[in-house]
């Protein structure tokens, strides 16, 4: 049985537990919704768990490829069997050191996001006798989608600003030890619906075609980003685009003829929308407090379990379900998590039936951004277990865990 009740009494909470046909179904959803000539880059900082990079590289030819960050995240898309052919480099501080491990270990497609950092990545190739391709990050002046979330038109430590480009076109192409491949966007995360979605990726093909005239390089990759809705720590169905596939070849005809022949290829990225429905998390309720007129239900799982990020407002207020012990109607409590932090807080003032300790809750649509997204270290409290099932079989158990090395093997 692999079952909530189940599992938490097997395993014990806080745990998470990962459903690899939903990651599946995930990756075949998007895969549909785009024409087939386009690949998928999974952000591997959604969640880096090895079984969900193995299950999404999977599926033949239309399998995905990693995008990643660190070479933590490197060493992960390796284990899980993507060569590093298959894998994207970004970020806005690659060191020399990780450029250097990475481009050893193989990858050769790498996004930058200033001069500075192309030259970087230019002179580490250059040491190891190697020549990386190279995308140029574009923080677009304009965008489409308004009523998104934007990630671009501000100033940034992400990307080129677009206006400044031309400018610059000559000394991009001459940097030693790299190529100009083409150009990488991230313009908006989570549509808010298909409509956004469509119009921020006509808006970015149309830059698109414009820069690369103004660059003067004839374009062999273009990552057009993401976008992609999905539920995160509340109820929803993840979204399916019916309209997406047809709207976008009709937009990449028009500005890249050749993009079905390869030129050059296309590219889309995603994170949550792959694997935030394939996870739960499971927490029980350790302490049950009213104070000045107040409920808190303590957890044992907190910002440490789920969701670091819940500080600057990411993930307030999550969705919880009671497990069999809840009983009647109660009074709406705020989910307060183990630490000695007054921010440690999941939700305020959520409506629950009436719950004692030991009870079992669960926080649905949270497979992306949980344990290493989270304070993990903070209080020295282990980490969660991470359960991964396919459908009623269980398939692995993990957890992270907490380790201390020293220089030269002398302790303090």
């Amino acid at each position: 049985m692999t079952g909530p009740t189940e599992l938490a009494e097997r395993f014990g909470t806080p745990s998470y537990v990962y459903d690899l046909d939903r990651v599946a179904a995930a990756r075949d959803d998007l895969f549909a919704a785009l024409p087939d000539e386009v690949e998928v880059f999974y952000a591997a900082k959604a969640n880096p768990h090895p079984e969900l990079l193995r299950e999404l590289r999977s599926g033949g030819t239309r399998g995905c490829r990693a995008e990643i960050s660190s070479v933590g995240e490197l060493d992960a898309a390796l284990r899980a069997g993507f060569p590093g052919d298959r894998i994207l480099y970004t970020g806005p501080g690659k060191t020399t050191g990780e450029l250097t491990e990475a481009l050893t270990r193989g990858v050769r497609l790498f996004s930058t996001e200033s001069y500075g950092d192309l030259r970087r990545v230019g002179e580490t190739a250059l040491k190891l006798g190697l020549t990386a391709d190279c995308l140029i990050r574009v923080n677009n002046a304009t965008g489409a989608a308004a009523t998104s979330i934007r990630m671009t038109g501000v100033p940034s430590q992400f990307g080129f600003d677009s206006e400044t480009l031309p400018g610059l076109a000559a000394a991009l192409r001459e940097v030693p030890g790299t190529t100009i491949a083409g150009l990488h966007f991230f313009p908006l995360s989570n549509a808010k619906d298909e409509a956004s979605l469509v119009a921020e990726f006509r808006h970015t093909v149309a830059t698109a075609a414009a820069l690369q005239d103004a660059l003067g390089v004839t374009f062999r990759f273009l990552d057009i980003g993401g976008g992609f809705a999905a539920p995160y720590a509340v109820q929803g169905e993840r979204p399916v685009y019916g309209g997406l596939r047809d709207a976008l070849a009709e937009t990449l005809d028009e500005h890249f003829p050749g993009w079905r022949d390869g030129t050059p290829r296309i590219a889309c990225e995603s994170g949550r929308y792959l694997v935030a429905d394939s996870g739960t998390l499971l927490t029980s309720v350790v302490n049950v407090k009213d104070s000045r007129d107040t409920r808190y239900l303590v957890l044992d799982a907190g910002i440490n379990t789920f969701g670091g990020m819940s500080g600057l407002g990411r993930i307030l207020p999550v969705s919880v379900e009671p497990h069999e012990s809840a009983g009647a109607d109660g009074t709406p409590a705020s989910l307060a998590g183990p630490l000695c932090t007054p921010g440690d807080l999941l939700g305020r003032n959520v409506p629950l039936p009436e719950l004692a300790p030991g009870d079992l809750l669960t926080v649905p649509n949270a497979g992306a951004y949980g344990p290493t997204a989270s304070l993990l270290m903070f209080l020295g409290r282990p980490a969660p277990a991470e359960i991964v099932v396919r459908g009623d079989a269980l398939v692995s158990v993990s957890r992270i865990q907490h380790t201390r090395t020293y220089d030269h093997g002398q302790a303090l």
